[in-house]
């Protein structure tokens, strides 16, 4: 349970390789998740997210590799301990919704008492104690989301492993469940979950894998991925020419009768002395870091990013 000593990586793939006929899903992946972190993977549909999540839990194994979960070399053996919501959703529809919370508990070794109690104890505080006696089919898409993703967690898991889990949800039912997530974190269970949603990772993740073409093509934490990118300056000045025009860089954009460009590895100092010596006129003047999309485009490339756009349009559309 979540009091025990649990190990410095609570999930670990070494070499991971897994094919499907002559499609390389998994292609040679190491990965570390630090115990009692948020770790997203990230990436655009088909990247191979669901394959490596069910290679590293356990339920399919790798043609290659060598994985271990909760310090387990055979990860089944763990499930008890672990909390796995699947890209696809599947709930008895005539089952009400507190029952369907316990039986998911029960299934990992949770007594029906205990989680009939339980259950009822989360859908109140999470706003949803009306729905508790309701059976599943007369519930919202997202209430009935969250009724699985509560069967996740019943059973208190050490790990929590969640596939997918802002897809058909709204932006209020996402918020509600990044805070589930953030509470989860602060009780010291660990968090792997994908997405092709860079917003939620960047949010709430401290560490993430950029996975395109069944391969990590980045793993750190966010701020890392955003440092591959210089800092963005965008300078607006009264007068449009003079001398100081020569400390702008070569790479300068004019739009918008503003000028654009990366920071200087230099800093911004040496161009401030320029624009004030010449009289420049600075009217406005602002440095912006790169987000996570910039950095996404960069490390996976265009089609990865454009396809990943064109997975949470989709998502928006079913929400």
């Amino acid at each position: 349970m979540i009091g025990a000593p649990q190990p410095t990586y609570a999930v670990e793939g070494q070499g991971l390789v897994k094919t499907f006929g002559q499609f390389r899903a998994v292609d040679g992946i190491d990965i570390a998740v630090p115990a009692g972190s948020i770790y997203g993977v990230l990436g655009p549909n088909g990247a191979g997210k669901t394959t490596l999540l069910r290679t590293l839990l356990g339920i399919i194994d790798p043609d290659e590799g060598h994985r271990s979960l909760l310090g387990d070399p055979t990860p089944l053996r763990q499930a008890r301990n672990v909390g796995y919501l699947p890209e696809e959703r599947g709930l008895y529809p005539s089952m009400k919704a507190f029952e369907a919370i316990a039986f998911m508990g029960a299934l990992r070794g949770l007594p029906l008492k205990t989680g009939r109690e339980r259950a009822r104890a989360m859908l109140a505080d999470y706003g949803m104690g009306a729905a508790a006696e309701k059976p599943i089919r007369q519930l919202s898409k997202g209430m009935a989301q969250t009724v699985q993703l509560f069967g996740t967690i019943i059973h208190e898991p050490q790990l929590i492993v969640l596939d997918e889990p802002f897809s058909g949800l709204d932006a209020f039912n996402q918020g509600k469940l990044e805070a589930l997530i953030r509470d989860q974190a602060r009780r010291g269970v660990t968090v792997l979950f994908s997405t092709h949603v860079i917003a939620h990772a960047e949010r709430l993740c401290e560490r993430i894998a950029i996975v395109a073409g069944g391969r990590i093509r980045f793993e750190g934490t966010v701020a890392k991925a955003r440092d591959r990118l210089r800092p963005q300056v965008r300078l607006r000045t009264r007068l449009s020419d003079g001398n100081w025009r020569r400390a702008l860089p070569a790479e300068t954009l004019a739009e918008d009768g503003a000028w654009h460009f990366a920071l200087p590895e230099e800093g911004i100092e040496p161009l401030l002395r320029a624009l004030l010596d010449g009289n420049a006129g600075i009217e406005s003047l602002s440095i912006e870091r790169p987000g996570l999309h910039d950095a996404f485009v960069a490390i996976a490339g265009e089609a990865a990013a454009r396809q990943m756009q064109e997975d949470e349009a989709r998502m928006e559309e079913d929400a």
